[in-house]
């Protein structure tokens, strides 16, 4: 019952405001700063997938023309950038998700 209060902070009623200062609830405000932090962080996601991508593909390069034969480095070269990968499409496929969800909103 508590989260649906915190909502409703602009609500003029005395019973609906006594309820709010008493379930000791913040309501979230906006930051632009944690927006840059978010932001700051998705690039910096991208880019360690896309390093890890590029060390997959040097380490099969490196095992195609014989410099290498260790075929272990090779596999979890591989596996760190798929890994990476899956993980970054997930982000942004909950990104997404949210997006939409807040865009479908009713106000």
């Amino acid at each position: 019952m508590d989260f649906y209060v915190a909502g409703l902070n602009n609500v003029s009623s005395d019973l609906v405001q006594k309820q709010l200062e008493a379930s000791n609830l913040a309501v979230p405000t906006v930051n632009a700063d944690s927006f840059q932090t978010i932001y700051n962080s998705a690039v910096s996601m991208i880019t360690e997938t896309n390093d890890l991508s590029d060390a997959a593909e040097t380490e099969e390069i490196n095992f195609a023309l014989g410099y290498s034969n260790d075929t272990h480095s090779l596999q979890i070269a591989q596996e760190k950038a798929n890994i990476a990968l899956q993980y970054t499409i997930a982000v942004r496929d909950r990104f997404l998700e949210a997006y939409n969800t807040i865009m479908n909103m009713q106000m």
